[in-house]
């Protein structure tokens, strides 16, 4: 056990992309937590297969490092703004954060969000301005920048009093001064010993902790992972567990776990400052205090930021039900939805008034929804989703709406387009600049709704070479309808296999989402229409044969490889009259009244 003057609990906070992993790799090889000869693999703590997929942190996580007679226990914390609840989380179980600002870029709109948590809770950074070692970097800059945003973000004077160091996590180096040998991360590491508090409280008082995060283990069920406040805790120590609604019982310690480097380690015991897992609490949640039966006391609960977007998620009604996922009952959803409700309080999960075949799940955006459904996805669920919908607020009596800060980059030839497209959408622009490069920086106040289906399009227009970043605002005034997608649906007018002869005579009407041999049914959307009219095809079509066969006469068919969508991006594409059909190895768009049509043909059956 250490003493807490030798314990430093810091998390790492940035914008996405800007690093955070890779200097979090670096740290670790460095602190020598791995053998010689072991194979250290790249993005070590993105252990979730999403995250290493997506190539993006999701989830916080927690590791430990030793630097001389010095225990540092660092949180990587995701970087999207759809996972910023993952930040609110954590950022109360450690007294400095290590706050990233890549050296070309400067500060970007995840930054201010972070940054304005850390500040709030009286935290005083650490900034590290990382990639110095690129071409185009400009750490001067990129340093006033970042002082601008701590000054417009109200920081304290001794917040705005920070540490600067200057490093590379790729390279893996960093320096407090450019002049400096560029050798190794001790630097960093001395910052650290020098510049962060150690954790506050008193071995002496009685135990206490709020658990911030939940894991499982299989053998002993959930555990409560969190920053000891104040006393120490045993094995086998009767604790009490406080609930958010103040309801104390008892249980007792059946395991305690730190961490050493990536790995779990097991405990006698542990002290003030140090972050652990406690197994023996079957029904513990987030934000719950746990304390000494002698001393009962609770913790304020912990708050974060409401969601923004819905989306109900219901029974898949389509004809290929169960042919491909095992859980397929609005039972099974609900149950698994109650699992996640319980260890994620960023997404909110309630019921559908009237309706028993839906359920309702409201997240931060399409993307931290969509981590979700694929998680569910994984695990042989089988279901359909709806367009997500905006979660209005009303204010004095007034409906109001979810805005967004949108950040643009793109080459400046695409960038007349985008700016058009989101004026249509009812985006106001903030601020225009082109660099030396010719890349053109765009912002956006718009609203959510004007975000929602512009991604993919985005990228078409911009081939692929934008860069789109969003961050919620604030509330605002209803802009009233909002325009949707400009191009229709070409849609399956029965069902069969699809053939390569009707595929070939419909690729000139737009583009198509499935291919020759595909099993189709009739409502299925199989492709976008070049216009903004739904096209009702027939995909199945054969070719008539005859006896007669003449050289040169048979066209050679060559078809254009079908359009595949991720499930953000179906999500993203699909309007309100359509729905996204999820299971395990197949993500279907299909119509909402074309299938009501097929039920009453059937008498009523789907």
């Amino acid at each position: 056990m250490y003493h807490p003057n030798k314990l430093r609990n810091i998390a790492i906070i940035a914008h996405i992309d800007h690093g955070k992993t890779t200097l979090l790799d670096s740290l670790l090889k460095q602190s020598n937590n791995f053998r010689d000869n072991e194979k250290v693999p790249e993005r070590i703590m993105d252990s979730y297969d999403q995250e290493k997929e997506r190539g993006i942190t999701i989830f916080a996580k927690h590791t430990s490092i030793f630097f001389e007679d010095y225990k540092i226990n660092i949180i990587d914390t995701p970087g999207h703004a759809d996972f910023s609840g993952e930040v609110e989380r954590v950022l109360g179980l450690v007294n400095c954060v290590l706050l990233l600002v890549d050296a070309q870029e400067g500060p970007m709109p995840q930054t201010r969000f972070v940054l304005s948590q850390a500040l709030k809770i009286g935290l005083k950074p650490i900034v590290i301005l990382n990639k110095i070692d690129r071409p185009h970097a400009d750490p001067d800059r990129a340093l006033n920048l970042t002082f601008d945003l701590f000054v417009e973000l109200g920081a304290t004077d001794e917040q705005l009093d920070f540490s600067v160091v200057y490093a590379s996590g790729l390279t893996g180096f960093a320096v407090t001064d450019l002049k400096d040998p560029r050798v190794d991360m001790r630097p960093l590491f001395e910052m650290i010993v020098k510049a962060v508090p150690p954790p506050p409280g008193d071995p002496e008082l009685p135990f206490l902790m709020q658990a911030t995060t939940l894991s499982y283990d299989d053998f002993i069920g959930r555990q409560a992972c969190g920053r000891i406040l104040e006393g120490i805790v045993k094995k086998g120590q009767t604790v009490t567990r406080v609930n958010l609604d103040g309801h104390p019982t008892q249980h007792r310690v059946l395991k305690i776990e730190g961490y050493h480097g990536l790995k779990k380690v097991e405990l006698e015991e542990a002290g003030v400052g140090d972050i652990v897992s406690i197994s023996g609490i079957p029904e513990v949640m987030i934000g719950d205090t746990l304390c000494t039966p002698e001393h009962i006391v609770q913790l304020p609960p912990i708050h974060l930021a409401e969601p923004t977007l819905s989306v109900e998620i219901m029974v898949n009604n389509g004809p290929f039900v169960g042919k491909d996922g095992k859980h397929v009952t609005m039972n099974k959803l609900r149950d698994r939805l109650q699992q996640e409700r319980r260890a994620n309080i960023s997404l909110k999960i309630e019921e559908v008034i009237g309706r028993e075949d839906a359920i309702r799940v409201c997240g931060r955006g399409e993307l931290h929804l969509a981590v979700l459904l694929e998680a569910m996805r994984r695990e042989n669920y089988e279901f359909t989703i709806s367009k997500p919908q905006v979660i209005m607020k009303k204010i004095d009596g007034v409906e109001n709406e979810p805005y967004e800060i949108a950040h643009i980059e793109v080459p400046q030839e695409f960038s007349g387009s985008v700016i058009e497209e989101l004026s249509r959408r009812k985006g106001e622009m903030r601020s225009l600049e082109t660099n030396e490069h010719n890349i053109t920086s765009i912002q956006f106040l718009i609203p959510t709704r004007g975000l929602m289906g512009y991604r993919n399009e985005f990228m078409t227009v911009t081939r692929g070479l934008g860069i789109l970043t969003s961050l919620f605002d604030s509330y605002g005034p209803n802009k009233g309808a909002m325009p949707g997608r400009q191009r229709g649906a070409m849609v399956s007018g029965n069902g069969g296999k699809v053939t390569g002869y009707a595929c070939f005579s419909l690729q000139d009407r737009g583009s198509l989402f499935v291919g020759p041999g595909e099993e189709v049914y009739e409502g299925l959307i199989v492709g976008e229409n070049n216009r903004d009219n739904d096209l009702i095809v027939n995909v199945t079509r054969a070719k008539q044969l005859t006896n007669v066969r003449a050289a040169g006469s048979d066209e050679n068919v060559i078809l254009t490889p079908a359009r595949t969508f991720t499930l953000e991006q179906a999500i993203d594409f699909i309007q309100d009259d359509e729905l996204v059909e999820v299971t395990p190895h197949f993500i279907r768009l299909r119509k909402k009244y074309l299938l009501e049509h097929e039920r009453k043909r059937h008498g009523g059956k789907a």
